[in-house]
């Protein structure tokens, strides 16, 4: 058990230092660190109750000095906006500016992993993803970290019989959109355990 633990995170230290090599050459051009980058990418994809420097503090697990310093950057180059929150001053919201959007665009997806992808048949991608979110999953239950997962996977999103969502954490309605976006409050579905499960037991087999 320890020794097949030991070779998934040599693989998975190993892609991630040459996801992170790649970052670093493309984010050149832009002036721009990784972990800056990782933030800004965290912006254009999370909902509005999970955009302020807390979370963005949470999704990177970076120090609060760290995310702190990041945000200036970002703010400074055109790349992100602050404004105090409409109910509570004191808390700060962030949003990402068309310009980061299209920075964002710009890198993503990763030109290796496309590469990458353009040899593998769809099949064994979907095995890849489904082996890769279980993962994750059970790291996360694991030790307890927040999911950041989408909302149209989590407990809290209510499908209404016209077709339109709510958040049943906040009460207030979601759009089509924000159902695909991530939020530090996700509660996973069970059946979405089961499903990680499930796509563990199908790649070993």
């Amino acid at each position: 058990m320890l020794v097949n633990t030991l070779i998934t995170q040599q693989l998975l230290e190993r892609l991630a230092s040459l996801l992170r090599s790649e970052s670093r050459n493309l984010l050149v051009n832009y002036g721009l660190q990784p972990v800056q980058f990782e933030a800004l990418h965290y912006l254009s994809i999370c909902n509005r109750y999970s955009d302020t420097p807390k979370a963005v503090t949470e999704f990177l697990g970076q120090t609060k000095g760290t995310v702190s310093q990041t945000l200036k950057v970002l703010e400074k180059k055109g790349l992100l906006n602050k404004k105090a929150d409409v109910d509570d001053k004191r808390v700060t919201r962030l949003s990402i500016t068309k310009k980061g959007e299209s920075l964002v665009e710009n890198i993503l997806p990763s030109p290796l992993l496309i590469s990458a992808g353009n040899l593998m048949t769809s099949q064994s991608i979907q095995a890849t993803n489904s082996s890769l979110g279980s993962l994750l999953y059970h790291l996360q239950s694991a030790n307890k970290f927040k999911t950041f997962g989408q909302c149209d996977t989590c407990q809290h999103n209510i499908k209404k019989d016209s077709g339109e969502y709510l958040c049943g954490l906040t009460k207030e309605p979601l759009s089509k959109r924000e159902v695909n976006l991530i939020c530090r409050d996700h509660l996973p579905y069970k059946r979405m355990q089961s499903d990680q499960q499930t796509a563990t037991h199908f790649v070993d087999c």
